[in-house]
C-alpha cells in the first residue's frame, strides 16, 4: 500500500502558510481548522512546517511576545517529505523515528498532500480488518 493509496479521492485542499505569516495568524488557522500542522511555503516550494509543538515550543521559551514573529523564525525546517510512491509502512517508521506527526506528501519536488499519523494509521487498520474478514470468508467457506 503506498502514500498515493491513501491519498488518492481526498480533497486536496492543504491550509499552509508562509515564512513572513506570524506565529499568530497560523496560530488562528491551526485551531479554526482544528489540525495539528501546517506546511510552510515559499512559493512552490516546502520551507518548513509549523505544528502545534512549534508553538508551544517558542511560547515556552520565549513568551506571549514570540505571537508576533514570523513563522519563518519558529518552524521547523527543512520538512521532512515523502514521495506519493512510498510504501504507508516506511512513512509510519519515519514518522516513529523522526518523532514526527506530519509529512508533507510531495511528487517532483511539488506538494500535492499533507498526510497525519492518524491518515496513516486509519488506513493501516482498515487494511487489517479487510484481511481478518477475507481470512475469515475463506475459513467458512472451506
Amino acid at each position: 500500500m503506498t502514500i498515493a493509496r491513501i491519498i488518492e479521492g481526498r480533497d486536496q485542499q492543504i491550509i499552509s502558510c508562509t515564512a513572513q505569516d506570524s506565529v499568530q495568524e497560523a496560530a488562528k488557522m491551526l485551531a479554526e481548522r482544528r489540525i495539528g500542522a501546517l506546511p510552510v511555503m515559499n512559493g512552490d516550494d516546502i520551507a518548513g512546517i509549523f505544528s502545534e509543538r512549534d508553538l508551544l515550543y517558542c511560547i515556552a521559551r520565549e513568551g506571549a511576545g514570540v505571537m508576533n514573529r514570523p513563522v519563518g523564525e519558529v518552524m521547523t525546517a527543512p520538512a521532512i517529505t515523502i514521495e506519493k510512491d512510498s510504501l504507508a509502512l516506511d512513512a509510519l517508521s519515519l514518522m516513529t523515528r523522526r518523532r514526527i506527526r506530519h509529512l508533507p506528501v510531495v511528487e517532483n519536488g511539488r506538494l500535492l498532500a499533507f498526510v497525519s499519523i492518524g491518515d496513516i494509521v486509519k488506513y493501516r487498520i482498515e487494511q487489517v480488518e479487510a484481511e481478518a474478514e477475507q481470512m475469515r470468508d475463506y475459513i467458512t467457506m472451506s
